[in-house]
């Protein structure tokens, strides 16, 4: 047994934050404040895109400016394999967050500055780079504080995801606001401040955490260190020749970069899972683990391509296609995405409960993916209401997104923070950091997908755009339960 190991075997089952170690709440505070920054951020992305220069926005139109919020939510996910490989290999988790969030909150004040297309360049670099870091990192070191037979993991798991959305839920509001009706830079400004905070509460409650996460758990060897170095170099240096040869042609546009993230995000977490998968640092039982994990990812995936599209579509939606008088009073469009949050905050202490309630009684893992994916896709199917009743040049009451909403919600509480929870007893041990990695991924690839999709979103095809997307991730749900009993088998004891 490690060392790691041995000293998470040591320690106590605290339960000084809602029945959980008390290190879940530092972890809990870090994250609704990374969640408020980033949140806030994306509420004003998509109208700082495509909104006139003249009132303080780039300009771009609005099916380029959806996908390049897809792919900026793609490259952010894919970041996490970096992110999780330093983590396990060489800075581990606890270091790695620290300087994530560091990187996240510059990226923020990049945005603050008044500098057009370079700036927002610059920040996207930092809060990539800066998210994949921590996001992986601060979810893993929430599995650590539990042990595998725990059975307050999965309700662990849902508490921490409504530390995510408290955060998520506030950021529109505060940001959305500041943003829409004072300054975009302003409220990226704001955003940067939630960072810092979220910086302030981890390393005040770093001593709680103990040994979780200290210590690289596959450091590097003497002798790889330089092996890794010329690696990198090389890597680097075929981007910069690439980047070069694309200028040099013509070709470095908006499109090629869409296009590219589209296809890395498909093939990255694929190429990562074969890795594992053939690794000599997997076992048996971890390898049939892993593959028991394949159809939970893809299934993933598609939920999150729904799911992932609030920034997007249904942020274009509110602002273009919905009554914005709610009784009575004139909202900004960016505060309809605190409805995902809201949906949370009600629904995760529920589904905690009920999860803790029904103890050994409750579905498996491969039964919640699919009911997940059956209330995804339903809730786009819904969004094909308003353009079938009233058609698709009349404002949509806002309570069509209320509900869609609330619907895709009840499927995220079947399937995200149970992925989380899955991700960590799945995960062969060497793996760790870069197996919640994995799991983001599947919002990568989502963000990959959604690039080229979103831009078929417009007037003339909204209705055929949401029953289609909505019943095809109804139709995955559906082959999801059929192969439940073949997935639980393969998962190795795991439920």
């Amino acid at each position: 047994m490690s060392e790691l190991e041995l000293t998470k075997t040591q320690q106590p089952a605290e339960r000084g934050f809602f029945g959980h170690p008390r290190s879940l709440a530092t972890l809990f505070f870090l994250e609704m404040w990374e969640r408020f920054s980033y949140y806030g951020m994306s509420a004003i992305l998509l109208y700082y895109l495509y909104d006139q220069t003249s009132a303080g926005g780039l300009g771009v139109d609005k099916p380029t400016a959806s996908a390049l919020v897809s792919v900026y939510g793609a490259l952010v996910y894919m970041s996490g394999i970096l992110g999780g490989w330093l983590a396990d290999r060489l800075l581990g988790m606890r270091r790695a967050v620290l300087a994530g969030g560091v990187l996240i909150m510059c990226g923020h004040l990049a945005l603050a500055v008044p500098g057009g297309l370079p700036a927002l360049l610059v920040s996207m670099v930092l809060i990539v780079v800066g998210t994949g870091l921590l996001k992986p990192n601060v979810s893993s070191m929430v599995g650590e504080l539990y042990e595998p037979s725990d059975n307050r993991r999965d309700a662990g798991f849902s508490l921490f995801y409504m530390g995510i959305n408290l955060g998520a839920f506030v950021a529109p509001y505060l940001v959305g606001t500041l943003g829409q009706q004072v300054d975009y830079h302003l409220g990226f400004g704001l955003a940067a401040i939630g960072m810092a905070a979220g910086l302030l509460v981890y390393t005040r409650g770093r001593r709680r955490l103990g040994q979780a996460g200290s210590a690289p758990t596959q450091p590097l060897r003497a002798g790889e260190r330089r092996q890794v170095a010329m690696r990198a170099t090389v890597g680097v240096a075929v981007v910069a020749v690439a980047v070069v040869g694309l200028a040099a042609l013509g070709s470095l546009t908006v499109d090629t970069l869409i296009n590219a993230v589209s296809v890395l995000a498909v093939l990255l977490p694929a190429a990562y899972l074969f890795m594992m998968l053939r690794s000599p640092h997997t076992d048996a039982v971890e390898r049939s683990r892993l593959i028991s994990y394949v159809p939970l990812f893809i299934g993933a995936v598609c939920y999150w391509v729904v799911n992932e599209q609030s920034g997007s579509v249904l942020a274009q939606f509110a602002d273009t296609r919905t009554d914005l008088n709610v009784f009575g009073i004139a909202v900004p469009s960016s505060w309809f995405q605190s409805l995902n949050p809201v949906a949370t905050l009600i629904l995760a202490p529920t589904f905690a409960w009920l999860w803790i309630r029904l103890g050994d009684r409750q579905p498996a893992t491969p039964r919640k993916f699919a009911t997940g994916l059956l209330l995804g896709g339903a809730s786009f199917v819904l969004m094909a209401g308003p353009g079938l009743l009233n058609g698709v040049h009349e404002a949509a009451s806002p309570w069509w997104l209320v509900a869609s909403y609330f619907v895709v919600i009840c499927g995220s509480m079947c399937l995200s923070p149970v992925g989380l929870s899955a991700t960590t007893k799945l995960a062969p041990r060497a793996f760790l950091a870069q197996m919640m990695s994995l799991w983001f991924l599947a919002s990568a690839a989502a963000g990959g997908i959604n690039a080229q999709l979103v831009q078929l979103y417009r007037p003339e095809t909204e209705v055929g755009y949401f029953a289609g997307v909505g019943a095809a991730v109804m139709g995955v749900g559906v082959v999801m339960h059929l192969l439940a009993p073949w997935v639980q088998r393969r998962m190795g004891g795991v439920r």
